[in-house]
């Protein structure tokens, strides 16, 4: 049997995390990392019962956004557990405080906090999986969950300079990716936003988790450093999204 396609996603306890990695989970002969805040958590351990395919198995490492050490710390668990190279990384966990605080009234701690957790926490974990991303004998893949209240191009659409904390987070995260792309030409690295899922708190938004999660996989299995890498997509339409 071929060596395994290894995959790590962060924040996948709950909504499209966890549907993604369900899904990894339901393909054959995959290693599946999944990055929790807490693994002696009751949503950490429901994770430990879902099936697997044939040949597939589930590994779960503590990776808190907001815990500096924690990247590298996993990458020690991982390769503890056997793990020598990574395929794909698909960076999904993410934090919002408040969504709407005008520019001229947005905290400094708002700000802070949210960039710490949408794109330090991002830049902290491709410094500490790059090495396993450069073993990995196919096209190694490196996507960025992101969101379009981060595209600048996009601000007088959307209006979304009436979310700054969270709009820089995003931007910053973009540009990280950019970053990512032109520093690293033997890898292919891209932003997905998934849209108004119906995830927590968006009941009624346009697309359920599964079709989000659909979207991102079809990026994510079908993307090439010549066509997909350095780019922003809208994970349903597959539209591209102006920075």
């Amino acid at each position: 049997m071929p060596s395994p396609t290894i995959v790590l996603i962060t924040g996948v306890t709950r909504g499209i995390g966890k549907c993604l990695l369900q899904t990894y989970l339901g393909r054959p002969n995959h290693t599946v990392v999944g990055g929790v805040r807490d693994k002696t958590s009751q949503l950490a351990q429901e994770l430990q019962t879902l099936p697997t395919a044939p040949g597939t198995r589930l590994i779960l490492v503590k990776i808190e956004s907001t815990v500096p050490g924690d990247p590298a710390e996993a990458v020690k668990d991982m390769e503890a557990a056997g793990i020598d190279h990574i395929d794909v990384v698909i960076a999904n966990a993410g934090g919002l405080r408040e969504i709407v605080a005008p520019l001229d009234s947005v905290t400094a701690e708002d700000i802070t906090e949210t960039f710490r957790t949408n794109a330090l926490g991002p830049l902290l974990l491709f410094q500490a999986v790059r090495p396993l991303l450069q073993k990995s004998q196919a096209a190694p893949k490196w996507i960025s969950i992101s969101s379009a209240i981060g595209s600048i191009g996009l601000m007088p659409t959307y209006h979304s300079h009436l979310a700054p904390a969270y709009g820089i987070s995003k931007a910053s995260l973009n540009w990280f990716t950019m970053a990512a792309h032109c520093g690293n030409p033997w890898l292919i690295a891209l932003c997905i936003n998934p849209g108004n899922a119906q995830s927590l708190g968006l009941d009624k938004a346009p697309f359920t988790i599964q079709q989000a999660t659909d979207g991102i996989l079809g990026h994510v299995d079908n993307a090439t450093r010549e066509k997909s890498s350095s780019k922003f997509f809208q994970a349903v339409t597959g539209k591209e999204i102006p920075w």
